[in-house]
């Protein structure tokens, strides 16, 4: 059992600008809602950081506390009400939204990677639902999200596994392109705690939130230009 230490998130943050962010820094992606910063799964050391001025706006700006966002359930996760906070320098609010969350997903990312394993391995939706108590229809909406986003989400990982670990060797090749995102998200976790200890030992789902901004099953990151140029920087 891993948990996310939010020291990873800053290490991330350090070494490079958001894969959903285009070469010039605009954002890719749209959202209804604030603009969300990843954060780790310890509320009690997000909150002790915000407060520290030690978490930081995508554009660099010191964050600082902004109230809250609307308390919510998450089923494998439990009730939460994230934290907001705002900018110094950009004015923009974010939401501060936890390595265990996917962006408007009701269920936690360990639960939902659960059935993407699942559908890799060959299994359907409606068995990948009953294993996990889940409605059927819930479980076959995130496949079908994952199934269009597999082929940006494997060239993203394996980017960042090539970064992690530069002397990994070639990926198995798995019978489709949803398990070899799968393949490539556990692969990229596996280097990350080789490569950085404690502070990378989380779950390959909740490096998945992490490295996507929560949009792991966004319906348009497919359809985006995802910039997997250098995404950890040089190497340590």
């Amino acid at each position: 059992m891993f948990v996310c230490d939010d020291s990873l998130i800053t290490f991330w943050k350090a070494q490079q600008p958001s894969p959903l962010l285009g070469r010039t820094g605009g954002p890719l992606l749209g959202a209804v809602e604030a603009p969300v910063v990843m954060v780790g799964s310890d509320a009690l050391e997000v909150e002790r950081r915000l407060l520290a001025g030690e978490l930081v706006c995508p554009c660099g700006g010191c964050l600082s506390p902004w109230g809250h966002a609307r308390q919510r359930s998450v089923r494998g996760v439990g009730d939460l009400r994230p934290r907001r906070a705002r900018c110094g320098s950009c004015l923009v609010t974010h939401v501060l939204l936890a390595v265990s969350c996917l962006l408007r997903r009701a269920d936690g990312v360990d639960v939902i990677g659960a059935a993407l394993r699942a559908k890799a391995t060959g299994a359907g939706h409606r068995p990948i639902a009953a294993r996990l108590g889940r409605p059927v229809s819930t479980v076959r909406g995130w496949l079908r999200v994952f199934a269009r986003n597999a082929e940006a989400v494997r060239s993203l990982f394996t980017a960042l596994l090539v970064q992690l670990d530069p002397l990994t060797g070639p990926l198995p090749v798995r019978p489709g392109v949803v398990a070899d995102a799968v393949e490539a998200i556990g692969a990229c976790a596996a280097a990350a705690r080789r490569r950085l200890g404690p502070v990378g030992a989380v779950s390959p789902w909740q490096l998945s939130a992490a490295v996507t901004g929560g949009r792991l099953l966004a319906p348009a990151l497919a359809a985006v230009s995802i910039n997997t140029s250098r995404p950890l920087g040089n190497a340590g």
